[in-house]
């Protein structure tokens, strides 16, 4: 699919965009005509209160849902035409997901975590292990390998959650609330890590959070309203995310 469009191009485009919940008096419009587009190597901060249509949104880009009506293409195709197989097809070429839960297997170790996006993708056993360590020592985690989510922090588990979703080198990365349960200090860690990921790998970061001080590590915040985009905005990146640093894990 990469590579039939112009340079120029952006990866993905939404053109009003609607999704519908419900029918007759019930229904409910979360969202009611969205137009994005969206640059290979771009950073977006997702915004908006409860109900505003961020988290629709996400799922629709990550293929975990339909719109209702407009259209939605990634390099140029339109994924509102994919029937379920080729969607999932796409999710597991193309795009990572960190979810702010983690979403590890409580007795399974870190790097069998990592392994799990290759075992389902049908790598075979020597491989699956090469990439997933590979993704660890990314993430400064090689020495954990071994240890099971109850013996990381959450900051560290967040880390083996990002190797995961970065194991099959996906183009888009999509990341739901992902400080959401780390403190101030994990927070930022992870937060350095995305923005020097984003920067020196060239991986296209989408993030929903509530999070104002976490935004600012975007190059772009959407701010959802309503079921509409209400601004798009410049983020004024930290210089500590600029800087990044990826090095050993504290905590």
């Amino acid at each position: 699919m990469a590579g039939t469009e112009s340079p120029a191009a952006p990866i993905i485009s939404l053109r009003g965009i609607t999704k519908v919940f419900g029918t007759g008096e019930t229904a409910f419009r979360a969202l009611k005509g969205v137009d994005l587009d969206i640059a290979a190597g771009d950073f977006v901060a997702v915004m908006g209160p409860s109900g505003s249509g961020k988290s629709t949104m996400m799922n629709i880009l990550g293929c975990l849902d339909v719109s209702t009506s407009g259209a939605f293409l990634f390099h140029g195709h339109h994924v509102e035409d994919l029937d379920r197989d080729q969607r999932a097809l796409l999710r597991r070429r193309y795009l990572g997901f960190v979810f702010q839960g983690f979403n590890l297997l409580a007795r399974t170790s870190a790097l069998e975590n990592v392994e799990l996006p290759l075992l389902y993708r049908g790598d075979a056993k020597q491989n699956r292990r090469q990439e997933a360590m590979a993704a660890l020592e990314k993430v400064g985690l090689a020495d954990w390998a071994g240890h099971t989510p109850g013996e990381l922090s959450g900051g560290q588990q967040q880390r083996v959650a990002i190797a995961r979703a970065i194991v099959t080198n996906p183009e888009i990365l999509l990341a739901d609330e992902p400080t959401g349960n780390l403190d101030s200090q994990r927070s930022v860690e992870i937060m350095e890590f995305l923005a020097t990921l984003n920067r020196d790998s060239g991986i296209t970061v989408l993030m929903v959070t509530h999070e104002p001080d976490m935004a600012e590590y975007a190059r772009r915040i959407v701010h959802f309203k309503d079921g509409l985009i209400d601004r798009i905005e410049e983020a004024g990146r930290r210089p500590e995310a600029m800087g990044g640093t990826t090095g050993g894990v504290t905590g």
